[in-house]
């Protein structure tokens, strides 16, 4: 019984541990983080906008879309190295 009790708590041990690792080495990213709440703030605003501005505003979604995309890659990026 008591080898039970000990492989059951080493098991345990590994669990947290591994959980506590991995959650170490996804750090929260707040710059990035800010950056992309403030992308997808402007990209509302663009949509939002009225349409008529000589496809500035059309281009302007476009590219926010690109840089959301980009950020989150570079979030994706950093978790797993």
């Amino acid at each position: 019984m008591t080898t039970r009790r000990t492989s059951l708590k080493n098991i345990l041990t590994a669990g947290v541990f591994t959980v506590t690792t991995t959650a170490l080495q996804a750090e929260p990213q707040p710059n990035m983080r800010k950056a992309l709440a403030s992308l997808k703030e402007a990209q509302t605003a663009l949509k939002n906008a009225t349409a008529d501005k000589g496809g500035h505003r059309a281009k302007a979604m476009t590219l926010i879309a690109d840089a959301i995309s980009e950020v989150q890659k570079g979030i994706k990026f950093d978790n797993a190295h």
